[in-house]
């Protein structure tokens, strides 16, 4: 079977042995790790991490004629999901020692990375290694006060360390992107603020950095009835913009938030 890249997949399949066994080196792979793969395409990195002797390796394939390919070259010694990720609760499930693996599509990459962070709180995973486009991968790794300081970045960053491997040139892929890549390497943080929802969260951020160029004062007043408080209780500058909280910051603004949601709600 002659299987062609699918554009409105967004696939570009990883051919640079180089780059894989990067890749395949990041984790700690051994007699009992589970490994999940998200979207393998035609299985040059799977075929790298089957010789790591994982106890149990997970592929998911969006793709049919992936997927039935995936199933003949392997032979049994990977389990193949054909479905989209963004519709599975497989991470639901309680995994250990558990590595993902993913050369993400670049239109959804950022979905699943944001889903992934929403399910552990149910699931524990070691660690993660996802390809994104460059420009994203800037946003997820950026710092307070920066341009490419956003939304994805406070959320990425509240329970994950992140740090970047290396930029990947067009050439490594087929077929060749558009766009440069970058290799993310994740992992959980021992010591986190705790939120009762990531949804609040995402609602913070969103009103926030809807008002990206406005002085702080005007999300602020949107959340709450005093905005002084606020400021004096977090040390905030209600002339500043967005990004010049850190996310901690953000993290704390968020509890205040739904310790407010609480008393409302009683």
């Amino acid at each position: 079977m002659k299987l062609k890249p699918k554009k409105s997949l967004g696939q570009n399949f990883l051919v640079d042995d180089n780059i894989i066994n990067i890749i395949t080196n990041l984790a700690n792979i051994n007699k009992n790790s589970t490994i999940l793969e998200i979207g393998p395409g035609t299985g040059n990195l799977t075929e790298k991490l089957i010789l790591k002797r994982p106890q149990r390796m997970i592929l998911v394939e969006k793709d049919k004629n992936l997927s039935q390919n995936l199933k003949n070259k392997f032979n049994g010694k990977v389990e193949v999901i054909n479905k989209d990720f963004l519709d599975l609760s497989i991470i639901e499930k309680n995994y250990k020692n558990l590595s993902i693996f993913g050369n993400l599509p670049y239109n959804v990459a950022s979905e699943i990375l944001i889903k992934i962070i929403k399910s552990n709180e149910s699931f524990y995973y070691d660690k993660l290694v996802f390809m994104f486009q460059k420009e994203v991968a800037e946003r997820i790794i950026a710092k307070q006060n920066t341009k490419n300081y956003s939304r994805i970045s406070i959320i990425s960053q509240w329970k994950l360390n992140i740090r970047k491997i290396k930029d990947i040139s067009p050439n490594c892929f087929y077929p060749k992107p558009k766009v440069q890549s970058s290799l993310l390497e994740f992992s959980p943080k021992k010591k986190y603020t705790k939120l009762k929802e990531i949804q609040n969260l995402e609602y913070i951020t969103k009103v926030f950095f809807g008002f990206r160029r406005k002085m702080i004062k005007k999300p602020l007043r949107i959340l709450f009835k005093d905005i002084n408080k606020i400021s004096e209780k977090f040390r905030i500058n209600l002339n500043d913009r967005p990004q010049k909280l850190s996310p901690e910051t953000y993290y704390k603004i968020c509890c205040e938030y739904e310790n407010q949601l609480s008393k409302f709600s009683t």
